[in-house]
């Protein structure tokens, strides 16, 4: 297996594993890293390389001081520059892809649900085919991945840790940006109720990614809104390890979501 080229499926895949993992996680011990070593016949050190080397082309790990190894080739760079181009294309067919080589090899995989899509923003498929519905669980299963590793698993307002009330939130919602559905930048992770008052419009964030309530919500009377939600206001989110929130969506929620006037 040593000394056996990649190809630019195989890059894909180790490009989508990379946005799931941390950085610390990014070695051949990693279950994920042995088990993707599987499907492409590979050993685990090479596929751990391969995301190391994937690290060193990631502009959030070099801002922070880090770095991966210096041994990416200009295929590893141009699907990289291909995939942070078009997120919502190069995800879902990396993550096609992963499915078709698991299924080839008889390897089950978890269908992943729908939680983190609102229920406004979920199609109804009550005329389509069940593949369509995998699809959209597909999707929403990499973005949710990337989102809640970048934040460490905790909800970047409240620190909850719990998975099964964090949220991947996206900023610009499903429905109004296709092209950024998959996008990790446009992405928060949440608690369900930081969620549903970003996802209503009652808080927001500034370019300095602080805090803001709306007026409804800073007058409120509610006991537990008041010892909760209101000291938020001006606090700093906690920053991902990548993909920070893209000032660009953030703009976009203040003007279309915000309810800067309530």
């Amino acid at each position: 297996m040593a000394g056996k080229s990649w190809k630019t499926d195989e890059i894909k895949l180790a490009i989508a594993l990379y946005c799931k993992l941390p950085f610390g996680q990014l070695h051949s011990r990693n279950p994920q890293v042995i088990a993707l070593a599987q499907l492409l016949e590979r050993s685990p050190g090479s596929v751990a390389m391969k995301l190391c080397n994937l690290a060193s082309l990631d502009p959030a790990i070099l801002e922070s001081g880090r770095k991966g190894l210096d041994g990416a080739s200009a295929l590893d760079r141009e699907v990289w520059a291909q995939f942070t181009a078009d997120w919502h294309g190069l995800a879902t067919e990396a993550e096609l892809l992963l499915r078709q080589r698991q299924q080839e090899r008889g390897l089950v995989f978890a269908e992943e649900d729908e939680a983190d899509v609102p229920a406004s923003e979920q199609v109804d498929y009550s005329a389509e085919t069940r593949q369509v519905m995998q699809l959209q669980r597909i999707k929403q299963s990499f973005f949710r991945k990337a989102v809640l590793v970048s934040y460490g698993g905790r909800c970047c307002m409240s620190g909850v840790s719990e998975p099964r009330l964090l949220i991947a939130s996206h900023i610009v919602p499903w429905r109004a940006d296709k092209a950024n559905r998959l996008n990790p930048a446009n992405g928060l992770c949440l608690s369900a109720i930081h969620d549903r008052a970003f996802d209503q419009g009652l808080l927001t964030l500034d370019d300095g990614y602080q805090v803001v309530l709306s007026q409804q919500l800073a007058s409120s009377g509610d006991e537990w809104v008041q010892r909760v939600l209101q000291p938020l206001a001006g606090q700093p989110i906690r920053l991902p390890e990548r993909f920070l929130p893209d000032p660009a969506f953030l703009a976009w929620h203040r003007q279309h979501v915000f309810l800067s006037a309530c």
